[in-house]
């Protein structure tokens, strides 16, 4: 790694792109809390991007954790990067003018390491633009010694082979220690002089987490894998995933920065625990960060009194994938209103799953904030529930909601999955009916009926989970059930049932993307060298570039996203972290064996 200096471009952004742009308030820097350590006495550089705008970044958890633990090693400064919009980009290439950091507007191309943030498939058109923007090749291939070392973690590099072409390495797992072992043994290599390619090797050999694709190939025979070959023999042949031991005193966010553009979400957010004990069976995340940890009542009422008071934010939000698996629930929930009770700080539960526990919650939650709770069914009947491994009863369920209303709330949120394995059109229509019986549950409760907000999801088969083999429904099935759901509403005349529904083309991109292999690579660079970016965004988001991008390297994107895996396939994904395969097939063929015994039922009954 070489020995460089920063580019300052304060002086060109300040007058030829400031002064011009829309929402300035995305790219000025200079917030409360902000970290501004010199460059220049400093011995690693490092941006931290987020391949999405400011404001979606900004209410990102992780990105404000990793900017806290790389300004506080000493030697090394980090900087913030967030993807311009439209109109800012048109700017900034019109004008010659670098993809630049938000603390001393340096040129990103000048830093000496670059971090991408991954946590949906659809940013990865963003990455490759914003590499692109700062003048680099979004190639590893095609970089030089002298460029960047580009890095890459979050959720998706769990399943990162469709983007192994253009990043050198990937951290998977638990990012907050490995990624400061990372920035030590970098400040040794670059002090040491060491080769850009050299420090890979060594990153390869040193650490069990990191991926480095530029050691390892695959051979393929039409869809399937046939071979997946190391490089260098100090190359792993499996990468682990990082795992924070101690999450009691793991690092997090005690001063975020205070954004001059209105964030997603402008609130203090604390993860309580990490991992889930559910195992949903199309969970991703449930099964590659594992064991389950909690951090104590203590330490999180803690996190939230420093974070608030450095903030002046009037909402703490309790982070986990299963909040009401924590043990300590009603208690903490219990100190966080006697810490807050004279500052008109609320309390936000998200990522409630209904059983026993949750039942209590309501009467313990005097401080939560009553505009309304959130409970992932995910399914209307219990036999498909059952099969998904989420084995919710409806008595919990309308126990849980009767006691919400009686605590005051009076709107409930429900997520519900379409397309899940063995789903029937009753299953689909069942849906209305659930919602519409718990919105009347409120006028037997409390004597007005509850509204109901519904947000129907379409089931994405997902790398390192049971139902990662299986296909997805095709769009048209999708198109069908959104319309069956709006009928059985205008049926029951369900008014108080409000439903909203995720982007059916999204999902079926997110699909083969996502299980996809380096092969994808070429496809996503297409798709960005015609024009995609944002893909989250409605105003960008274009279906049919995709599909020719798809087209033009002979793939179908519908064929892709449903295809099959067998059982003795090598999987794109099966190197990178995650459990093992044979448990993974283990559940996957418990649940086909309760969808025959269903189906059994069902014709014995006919």
């Amino acid at each position: 790694m070489t020995n460089k200096k920063l580019q300052i471009l304060d002086e060109r952004v300040r007058k030829e792109f400031l002064p011009f742009v829309s929402r300035p308030s995305r790219y000025i820097g200079g917030e409360v809390n902000q970290h501004r350590k010199d460059p220049a006495k400093c011995r690693l550089t490092a941006a931290l991007c987020f391949p999405d705008l400011y404001e979606v970044g900004m209410s990102n958890t992780g990105m404000a954790i990793l900017y806290e633990v790389l300004n506080g090693i000493d030697g090394v400064v980090c900087e913030r990067v967030f993807s311009p919009w439209t109109d800012a980009e048109q700017l900034l290439r019109d004008k010659g003018i670098e993809l630049f950091s938000l603390e001393s507007r340096a040129a990103v191309s000048s830093f000496d390491v670059v971090g991408f943030s991954l946590s949906t498939e659809l940013c990865y058109t963003n990455v490759l633009n914003m590499l692109d923007m700062a003048g680099l090749n979004v190639r590893s291939s095609g970089r030089s010694e002298d460029d960047p070392l580009i890095i890459a973690g979050g959720g998706m590099a769990n399943c990162c082979e469709p983007l192994a072409e253009f990043i050198d390495v990937f951290v998977l797992g638990e990012a907050e220690e490995a990624v400061a072992e990372l920035a030590e043994f970098l400040k040794q290599q670059k002090a040491a002089g060491t080769s850009k390619t050299q420090t890979l090797h060594r990153i390869a050999d040193k650490f069990e987490w990191a991926y480095v694709p530029s050691l390892y190939e695959f051979e393929y025979e039409g869809q399937r894998i046939t071979d997946f070959k190391r490089l260098n023999d100090n190359a792993p042949p499996k990468i682990k995933n990082a795992v924070v031991s101690d999450f009691e005193n793991a690092p997090a966010a005690g001063r975020p920065i205070v954004p001059f553009a209105e964030a997603i979400h402008e609130r203090v957010s604390v993860e309580i625990m990490r991992g889930c004990p559910g195992r949903c069976h199309f969970c991703q995340a449930s099964y590659c960060r594992r064991p389950v940890r909690f951090r104590s009542v203590q330490r999180i009422v803690g996190i939230a009194r420093q974070a608030c008071e450095a903030t002046g934010f009037d909402t703490v939000s309790l982070l986990s994938l299963s909040t009401a698996d924590y043990p300590k629930l009603g208690e903490l929930v219990g100190k966080l209103g006697q810490c807050f009770k004279d500052e008109y700080v609320g309390i936000s539960l998200p990522s409630l799953r209904v059983d026993q526990q949750l039942k209590l919650v309501p009467e313990l939650a005097a401080a939560v904030r009553k505009s309304g709770l959130t409970i992932a069914v995910e399914a209307a009947s219990e036999r498909l529930r059952e099969v998904v491994n989420k084995p919710l009863k409806n008595e919990d369920l309308f126990a849980a909601v009767e006691s919400a209303y009686k605590a005051g709330w009076q709107k409930i949120k429900l997520y519900f999955m379409v397309g899940l394995p063995g789903e029937t059109d009753e299953d689909i229509e069942e849906i209305v009916a659930l919602c519409n019986e718990l919105s009347f549950l409120g006028k037997k409760t409390v004597g007005k009926k509850g509204q109901i907000n519904v947000a129907v999801s379409w089931f994405v088969p997902k790398p390192h989970t049971p139902f990662g083999w299986l296909g997805q429904q095709g769009q048209d099935y999708f198109f069908r059930a959104k319309e069956m759901i709006l009928q059985k509403k205008r049926q029951m005349k369900a008014r108080s049932c409000q439903f909203k529904f995720h982007h059916v083309e999204r999902s079926v991109l997110e699909s083969a993307i996502g299980r996809g292999d380096r092969r994808l690579g070429d496809v996503i660079e297409t798709a960005w060298k015609s024009g995609a970016k944002f893909d989250l965004w409605n105003e960008c988001f274009d279906f049919e570039l995709w599909q020719r991008a798809f087209a033009e390297h002979n793939m179908d994107m519908h064929k892709t996203a449903q295809r099959q895996f067998a059982e003795d396939e090598y999987l794109p994904w099966e190197h990178l972290g995650g459990p093992e395969k044979d448990y993974l097939l283990g559940h996957l063929r418990k649940s086909m064996a309760m969808l025959s015994t269903y189906a059994e039922q069902d014709t014995a009954a006919d």
